[in-house]
């Protein structure tokens, strides 16, 4: 064994080791076994938020089939409360959004078969200036466990008071253990503190970055807010070891759909997402969806890429500058496989089923994730791929399978 094999065994193990490590505190609370797939209020109406608009939404995750696809949570974002609590100390809904408070909606949204989110800020306020739930994690909890609330996405504006980010989230953390529902605990410090390093112990998911904006990218190389596309896609590339059943990277909530990207940037943030096994939480409006946003949104094959867990989250294997091949692992012995085009089109990628880190075999099944089509192959995957565009493969040893997926 040469000195290069040593230290690359050495560099497995510590990998391997601190991998156990995150595992092992992680967050045991049972939800969010897969990625978490749903639809958030904030991308499409910011702070036009309403009883109303929720329960249209609802009507519209059943009618369009995104509930059939898998999308399950409703989720109301900032601005559903008024400027100040109650005499009590408690959280009160706006009465003119929210006539007959939020537990009705929350009713309504189950009655449906789905699930209700709701925001709150760890901070003495949220994003907008409504009260946030520092120093009242025990009684927020607990409201929201009455209300019958699924889902909490949990920000970082406002006063910290001194508190580290430890701290503001596990205290969150440990009310809604205390509340006695089952509530899916979204972290979003916005990758501030590499969130990948301690909120496995803490949350089911945790943003990595800014907030996603509906463009193809922003060109900031430093990556300051706002972030597109291909911007917060290069800061995931380090963290396929970091997230696990239960406990996942959240690049942000989807803009497909939200009339800036085009066709094929659509489809490509839609695999790219699903590759990343990132969250897939729809922020445009489901009440209006062209059939070809539809489309993107409830492709079965791309989805099935997203809520597999083959032991890795998708990672880049090859960067050529203008162009990319990602992969990842399905717990069926398949990989999935992504060719990304960053700039203009259409131009050849191509990669093999070796590289992409299948065994040699005497031959292949690949499946084209878009188009739905099979063809037999001897390793090599490629395709012309136009400008701002991606092909999705899902590349199987030997001959397809019947009634595969």
């Amino acid at each position: 064994m040469n000195a290069w094999h040593k230290v690359f065994l050495a560099t497995l193990a510590a990998s391997a080791a601190a991998l156990a490590a995150i595992a092992a505190n992680a967050l045991d609370n049972g939800l969010a076994r897969t990625p978490p797939m749903g639809w958030n209020s904030w991308n499409s109406f910011h702070c036009e938020v309403s009883a109303a608009l929720v329960e249209a939404t609802a009507d519209a995750m059943v009618a369009s089939g995104m509930k059939d696809a898998g999308y399950t949570y409703v989720n109301i974002d900032d601005c559903w409360l008024l400027r100040q609590r109650g005499p009590h100390g408690e959280l009160v809904p706006d009465p003119a959004k929210f006539p007959q408070g939020i537990q009705a909606v929350a009713d309504y949204v189950h009655g449906k078969g789905l699930k209700l989110g709701l925001y709150e800020s760890a901070g003495t306020t949220t994003c907008a200036d409504y009260p946030g739930s520092l120093g009242h994690e025990r009684q927020d909890a607990e409201q929201f466990a009455r209300w019958g609330v699924d889902y909490l996405k949990y920000d970082n504006c406002g006063d910290h008071q001194g508190r580290t980010y430890v701290q503001r989230y596990t205290a969150m953390r440990d009310a809604l253990a205390y509340s006695g529902r089952s509530i899916v605990y979204s972290i979003c410090e916005w990758g501030n503190e590499a969130p990948w390093r301690w909120a496995p112990a803490i949350g089911n998911l945790w943003r990595t970055t800014q907030d996603i904006t509906p463009r193809w990218s922003t060109d900031q190389p430093d990556n300051r807010y706002p972030q597109g596309i291909l911007d917060i896609l290069d800061q995931q590339a380090g963290l396929s070891g970091t997230s696990h059943p239960g406990a996942w990277n959240d690049p942000d909530m989807l803009e497909v759909g939200n009339g800036y990207l085009t066709d094929d940037e659509n489809r490509a943030h839609f695999s790219l997402w699903a590759l990343l096994n990132a969250p897939l939480i729809a922020g445009n409006d489901l009440r209006h969806m062209p059939d070809e946003v539809r489309g993107i949104l409830t492709n079965r094959d791309v989805i099935a890429v997203d809520q597999d867990w083959g032991g890795r989250q998708g990672y880049k294997v090859r960067d050529d500058g203008a162009t990319e091949v990602w992969a990842k692992p399905m717990s069926d012995g398949s990989v999935a496989v992504v060719l990304l085009n960053r700039g203009r089109g259409p131009v050849e990628i191509a990669t093999t089923a070796q590289e992409v880190g299948m065994k040699a075999t005497d031959g292949y099944t690949v499946r084209d994730l878009w188009k739905h089509a099979d063809a037999a192959s001897d390793g090599r995957i490629a395709a012309s791929v136009p400008t701002h565009a991606v092909a999705m493969f899902r590349v199987w040893p030997g001959a397809r399978r019947a009634g595969g997926q």
